[in-house]
């Protein structure tokens, strides 16, 4: 609304100078306003501002959600899917197991088959409590109802209570009665009874009860202590001795268990045990040196009455390493893939024989290492044969490269390369000129042409070991410790099963780089089982054979 214009020249001084003050007036009156609406403005501004940030936080938050559901069902996805392919599996072992009697096989080859398969379906039974959390009714359904422990058997009891027996109100608890539980332990050649009790403690003025808690264990609630499982894991992986056999040691022991229980045993603790074997793997493959070996052992698939041949691989750190250990790695066939697979990423010195199996390993940045054992044994088997002049040369040179590895085994790694380059590698230069000199004189096709050709054609691999001091000469290393398995071989058989060639090489892992390092299998096997449901994760590699070290502390 526009103001009438006064007529200034008709106003007096007074009137003027009142309106000179209304003017004023309003004028600060608009200056005020415009203040508050400017003020009003920033708040709406910030106000605004705030909302943008709750918005893009909001955003964010529901982003986070979006990829936290895609994880959660990526993760139900594969549970799901791998419970389904555990279902699955451990229904087709049922129905070989308890089938019809006319499609197993009978006698001593069908009770190792019936051990395997009893031992897969535990180990799956306690892959899917894993998977799903919680334990398995068809599992809780299956147990038989324990029969009492004999009577004559001793007793040993350990008595678990609480740390302070004072309530949290300030009484003092009183111990109003206790829980025995029995275990059936087994000291070599002996069996005994774990008796654990525990304690109950109440408080009258507050009716507080007060008990130590179960110990944890591999099989919870089961019947044996971790002794008598060590003690089964060694006789049948280190002393070769089938569940069958076990069975009757048991029962002329004193205590019948039948086969299908030490299965379930093995089966379960197969499961716990192998985050270690696959520790162990890890801690082999962080050296840059390591040995490869295989050996075949028969396989058979349940519902079958064939066997067929599969491998048992062995890998071990280099011979000149300060880790004692050996991984085996059980798989269906001899094919490279399998090695490839065990050794992933994995970029060093690989010494091996000959196999074609290896030789893709060298084109993903693994550096072959020959074995001159195996360039030996050629002209070893060719001189037996025909005591043949040619190969007694060639044995006469080896053994001179031998001799000088002799005085070089003890000696530092710079020491061992110095020592080789000065005297070896003048040997190497004359066995090779000597070598390709004797290869034109003598026919195509002969047994000695190939002995030569064996070593001339991997010549570079079979002589880097004199340019490196922690280089082998050769993979006797690792023969050595593949050599338990040849010797198990005669007693099992055969595998029963894939899942119980895995679970066997697991095992015999542990048991054999124990032995490596000077450890009592039956010891360190039950200390490990002890420690295992309450050591976490990231401290696994306490545990690991070169590390471990035995508790000191006792329950009793």
């Amino acid at each position: 609304m526009q103001l009438p214009v006064p007529d200034l020249d008709q106003m007096d001084a007074p009137a003027l100078k009142q309106l000179l003050q209304e003017m004023e007036a309003e004028r600060q009156q608009m200056r005020v306003e415009h203040e508050q609406a400017v003020a009003e403005l920033e708040e709406l501004r910030a106000e605004r501002e705030e909302l943008e940030h709750e918005v893009a936080a909001t955003e964010q938050i529901l982003v986070r959600r979006d990829q936290m559901l895609a994880c959660q069902q990526d993760e139900i996805r594969f549970k799901d899917t791998k419970i389904a392919q555990l279902t699955h599996e451990i229904a087709t072992l049922k129905r070989y197991r308890f089938g019809k009697k006319g499609e197993q096989l009978s006698g001593v080859q069908g009770t190792l088959l019936e051990e395997a398969v009893d031992e897969d379906i535990a180990a799956i039974e306690t892959e899917l409590e894993l998977l799903a959390g919680v334990p398995s009714v068809a599992r809780a359904r299956r147990q038989p109802k324990r029969r009492p422990m004999p009577e004559h058997l001793p007793r040993i009891e350990y008595h678990h209570e609480p740390e302070s027996t004072m309530c949290q109100c300030g009484c003092q608890l009183q111990r109003i009665g206790e829980d025995v539980s029995e275990k059936l332990d087994f000291i070599p050649g002996v069996l005994r009874v774990e008796r654990h009790v525990r304690g109950k403690w109440a408080c009258k003025q507050c009716q507080t009860l007060t008990q130590a808690p179960v110990p944890a264990h591999v099989i919870d609630k089961g019947l044996p202590s971790t002794g008598l499982l060590a003690h089964v894991l060694v006789a049948k992986y280190a002393d070769h001795l089938p569940l069958y056999r076990q069975e009757k040691i048991f029962e002329r022991a004193g205590m019948k268990l039948a086969r299908s229980t030490l299965a379930d045993w093995v089966g379960t603790s197969g499961v716990h045990l192998q985050p270690l074997a696959d520790a162990l793997r890890q801690a082999i493959l962080a050296h840059r040196v390591v040995h490869a070996d295989e050996t075949p052992v028969q396989m058979l698939k349940p519902g079958t009455k064939k066997t067929h041949r599969a491998y048992l691989w062995a890998y071990a750190p280099g011979a000149f390493e300060d880790l004692r250990a050996v991984v085996y790695d059980f798989t269906e066939g001899r094919a490279g893939e399998h090695a490839r697979a065990f050794l992933g990423n994995w970029k060093g010195s690989l010494v091996c024989d000959d196999y074609s199996g290896y030789k893709a390993c060298f084109t993903q940045g693994m550096t072959e290492i020959g074995c001159m054992a195996h360039a030996r044994r050629k002209f070893f088997e060719l001189h037996a044969s025909n005591k043949s002049q040619l190969a007694e040369q060639a044995l006469h040179y080896i053994g001179q490269l031998y001799e000088i590895e002799r005085q070089a085994k003890d000696l530092p790694s710079e020491e061992r390369r110095r020592l080789r380059q000065e005297q070896a590698r003048p040997l190497a230069k004359a066995l090779h000129t000597w070598m390709l000199a004797q290869r034109g004189r003598v026919p195509d096709g002969s047994a000695t042409a190939k002995a030569l050709d064996y070593s001339l054609k991997r010549w570079a691999a079979l002589t880097r070991y004199l340019d490196d001091g922690q280089l082998p000469i050769d993979n006797n290393h690792i023969e050595q410790k593949i050599r338990p398995i040849a010797i198990g071989r005669n007693n099992w058989l055969f595998a029963g099963s894939l899942r119980a060639g895995k679970r066997a090489a697991a095992i015999m892992t542990l048991v054999q780089s124990a032995k490596l390092n000077g450890h009592d299998p039956y010891a360190y096997l039950k200390d490990v089982l002890t420690r295992l449901p309450t050591q976490p994760a990231s401290r696994i590699g306490e545990l690991l054979p070169h590390n471990w070290s035995p508790q000191t502390t006792d329950q009793r």
